[in-house]
């Protein structure tokens, strides 16, 4: 484990002081983890930058180049091999006014930001043009427009980019804008900040969700035991007494999380930490993460493994997200 004073102002909250201070070089990652800076393999200035903050580095191990945590966010050469797609889910094709996507009966995808605390290498949405789908509130009014013009919408997810990177008193202008379209009834969040940033996790945005008439949902977003220590518990727990449902979404991911016995580590840890396993994603084939791809036929056997060893509620779905279809796709064993 590592350990590091922050150098940035205390007059910011804790966890924008971190997310200033999180790690931005390869270099350095290299450096503070004991590897070799001059590694063929790394890829020293992605054009996907490098973006972790240094407690989720804490938990790698030094000197394992393959430690799971490290893989999921290192910038490797293999990332200039062809194959993938810009825009592998088909947002683009479902977006009916800036950062606002509907793919699926009764629920929207409402892009709060393109902004994230970390940044995945397997990130679906990493050649996302945030700049011309502006995510941001001078685009909200007209998401909102379409909210109210569409009754048959029930659930809005926050999505973006990482909502929670968004502060308390923006998230709250736009859940009270929310509260207003009286058709809409539930809240979800999609967010990695409890699991990489938990000091994100703060009273003012307990707060915010616990005022909320919505039922509300967090679905984080965690791939492996190793990114769950204590610091996560208590973001968890925080969250749990204010009255939100805590789910749980991973990526199979070559390399990271791709055997049973990973696998089901993660599910037993999530449920310690209050959380259900919700779904298990096969990769979305973007450019530039295809290295992370399982073959479905493993991905299968893993899921069998999964059912064997851990009661249903502990197992999560395995999905697929085919662009144009009604809903995610089920993965089922034989």
């Amino acid at each position: 484990m590592h350990h590091y004073t922050l150098k940035t102002s205390a007059k910011l909250p804790n966890w924008k002081a971190e997310l200033a201070n999180a790690v931005t070089s390869v270099a350095e990652l290299l450096r503070l983890l004991e590897l070799d800076p001059d590694d063929g393999m790394v890829l020293p200035k992605p054009g996907f930058r490098l973006l972790v903050p240094r407690g989720f580095v804490n938990k790698m191990q030094a000197g394992n180049p393959d430690d799971p945590l490290l893989r999921q966010v290192l910038p490797l050469a293999v990332e200039r091999a062809l194959g993938g797609y810009r825009d592998p889910v088909g947002d683009l094709d479902a977006m009916p006014s800036p950062g606002l996507v509907h793919k699926y009966r009764g629920r929207v995808l409402l892009l709060t930001t393109g902004a994230c605390a970390i940044h995945c290498r397997y990130c679906f949405r990493r050649h996302f043009p945030y700049a011309s789908a502006n995510p941001c509130k001078s685009q909200w009014q007209q998401a909102l427009d379409y909210l109210k013009a569409h009754a048959d919408i029930e659930e809005v997810i926050l999505s973006g980019g990482d909502p929670l990177v968004v502060d308390n008193d923006k998230l709250g202008q736009l859940l009270d804008a929310l509260e207003q379209i009286s058709h809409l009834r539930w809240l979800r969040i999609h967010t990695r900040l409890p699991v990489v940033l938990p000091a994100r996790i703060d009273d003012a945005l307990t707060l915010q969700l616990r005022q909320r008439r919505f039922r509300t949902t967090l679905v984080i977003h965690a791939n492996h035991a190793n990114e769950l220590m204590c610091d996560e518990a208590d973001a968890l727990q925080r969250l749990a007494t204010s009255g939100v449902t805590l789910l749980n979404q991973s990526v199979l991911l070559k390399g990271v999380n791709d055997s049973a016995t990973t696998l089901i580590a993660l599910s037993k840890r999530l449920y310690e930490f209050g959380v259900l396993p919700y779904y298990l994603h096969l990769l979305d084939p973007a450019e530039g993460v295809m290295h992370f791809d399982v073959p479905q036929s493993r991905a299968i056997a893993i899921l069998d493994a999964l059912q064997a060893a851990l009661p249903g509620f502990l197992v999560p779905r395995l999905v697929r997200e085919i662009p144009g279809a009604a809903s995610k796709t089920a993965i089922f064993t034989i």
